[in-house]
């Protein structure tokens, strides 16, 4: 238990701008002696927060991937940070529990004031195979990663003879038309056409990207004007924008997409699928005992929590009332304005003077559409081309928080009209070894001839044994399959195919390998699988040696 004697103690949970300028505004707006008495704590995953409109220009190069970050110590000063998960919130006793990192134990934290800024997650359940086979582009992480794999596919593009294949390869696809998924899809088309200058063998038109909008026009945020006219550039650059559908299912061969209106399904094949929807509450949330408004905490416009003392949420995660009747949106804006709001209020609170309300109802909505174009609405007045252009990049520099890091974005940005854009690709991504992957109902898991590079236990779902055209046999749940070809290091027997939308837990051959060697009773248990397949695990290896059996487990 981490308690500190005679000081109140103000709890912030999340590292996201909400909470971080919280904690800057408390140490900013207390006195001297405050400071002695008012101990300021931020929980957070990370040590660094990011600021998420430079997120998509990480993907292009335009600047250094850590540029876009800024260390959580040097804006909030006069706060002490945790960067630890967080387990449990008990609001009874007023204690939040953190998770164990290096020593195997956790910590208690006591407060007096609890803010909750911990913004929300992706719903991965509402896409089958989007947990296992999209790229979400919500963090730094996944700006980094998306770019990697944008490289990595044109490195194996620039090799594959296999027209199908290298179809797959360069083609895109991002789900969502909202700010997020348009500033994505234009860095990412914009990089990929700089980049492909190195790769002589593929062609401009080969890259696809395609964007992908549930509603009748991207950016439904924007005016109808400003829409249209990003969607025209965009269409002028390449990018295929196909609206009124939604994404029904990922897996690692593409993506199917359902019209609205007709209902039909189109399986667009892809190896690199990002998703910017849709969102869901924090668990941690939905676990408190207070209001929640469709997944977010119902605040009064103090930014307190009714019925609960000393409970204040801020953020994505909070439902605040705006003086305009609305509830405040989820946009950086709005959160740094609820952070000032709910850390003079706390002060308040503490002093014992009268709290103010939140009365900020937005100035503007801005979205960058790569290559010296931008669209723009601010007070009313509408902006675009390269004069919104000019105007987002002067918004958000100034900002950004942190002079030292508003140089090297400036610095950035004038390299990048000098200079070719960088295509190297950092492995810093280990493939995991046991995964569980979703296949759409008719998809091939693996086919007759491949190399057997994994085993497979069904999940849910079914899937048909096929040996030279002819099905054999049909698995269910919890059947195990591929393990012939593995253990024997030869070509796959027979094809597997999804008889209907199949989720399966793969295991890669090192996986095996170290499990078998290992963990008693693996290999045993393997081999009794392969005999009950009709197969002699002892003469796999033999040479010219062919595998016995019913030939429908690969």
């Amino acid at each position: 238990m981490v308690t500190t004697n005679g000081k109140k103690r103000i709890l912030i949970l999340g590292g996201g701008f909400a909470g971080v300028y919280t904690a800057m505004y408390l140490g900013k707006a207390m006195t001297a002696a405050e400071r002695a008495n008012i101990e300021v704590t931020i929980v957070s995953n990370e040590n660094y927060i990011v600021f998420q409109p430079f997120l998509p220009e990480v993907i292009s190069g335009t600047i250094e991937t850590l540029h876009c970050i800024t260390p959580i110590r040097r804006m909030a000063k006069h706060a002490q940070l945790y960067t630890r998960l967080i387990e449990e919130i008990d609001i009874e006793k007023k204690t939040v529990r953190l998770a164990p990192e290096y020593v195997p134990k956790p910590i208690v934290l006591e407060y007096d004031h609890l803010v909750v800024g911990l913004g929300t997650k992706l719903n991965y359940d509402l896409v089958p195979g989007m947990r296992e086979h999209a790229i979400p582009f919500k963090y730094l992480g996944d700006a980094l990663r998306l770019r990697n794999q944008a490289v990595g596919v044109l490195e194996e593009a620039a090799i594959e003879t296999g027209p199908e294949e290298r179809k797959r390869l360069l083609t895109f696809v991002v789900g969502g038309g909202g700010f997020s998924g348009v500033e994505c899809i234009a860095e990412l088309n914009d990089f990929l056409i700089s980049a492909i200058k190195a790769y002589p063998g593929i062609h401009r038109d080969e890259i696809r990207c395609v964007l992908l909008q549930s509603a009748d026009r991207i950016l439904p945020e924007l005016g109808e004007s400003l829409a249209i006219y990003a969607q025209e550039i965009l269409e002028s650059r390449g990018v295929e924008i196909q609206l009124n559908v939604r994404l029904k299912a990922v897996s690692g061969d593409g993506a199917i997409v359902v019209d609205k209106a007709t209902k039909e399904s189109v399986v667009i094949p892809s190896r690199t699928i990002v998703t910017t929807v849709p969102s869901a509450p924090h668990d941690l949330v939905t676990s408190l005992p207070c209001g929640l408004d469709r997944g977010r905490i119902v605040v009064t416009e103090n930014m307190d929590v009714p019925d609960y003392p000393g409970l204040w949420a801020v953020g994505d995660c909070a439902a605040v009332p705006q003086v305009d009747g609305i509830t405040s949106p989820p946009t950086a804006q709005h959160a740094l304005r609820q952070a000032k709001t709910c850390a003079n209020n706390i002060l308040a609170t503490i002093r014992g003077t009268k709290m103010k309300r939140f009365g900020f109802t937005g100035l503007g909505k801005l979205a960058s559409l790569g290559r010296m174009s931008a669209v723009a609405e601010v007070f009313g007045f509408k902006m675009k081309g390269i004069v919104a252009w000019v105007f987002w990049r002067t918004v958000y520099l100034s900002k950004f928080p942190g002079f030292d890091r508003q140089i090297r974005i400036g610095i950035d940005w004038l390299l990048d009209l000098l200079l070719p854009r960088d295509i190297t690709q950092v492995r810093i991504f280990q493939n995991q070894s046991i995964v569980q992957e979703h296949f759409h109902k008719g998809e091939t898991i693996f086919d007759q001839g491949d190399y057997g590079d994994k085993l497979y236990s069904i999940v849910k779902g079914e899937a048909e044994i096929v040996v030279n055209g002819k099905v054999v046999a049909t698995i269910g749940h919890g059947e195990v399959f591929g393990e012939i070809a593995l253990v024997s290091d030869k070509p796959r027997t027979a094809a597997v195919i999804a008889k209907s939308d199949t989720d399966v837990i793969s295991v890669s051959r090192s996986a095996y390998n170290a499990l078998a060697t290992h963990l008693p009773g693996v290999k045993s248990t393997v081999e009794g699988i392969m005999k009950s397949h009709g197969v002699d695990p002892t003469a796999l290896n033999e040479p010219d040696k062919a595998p016995q059996g019913d030939d429908s487990h690969g």
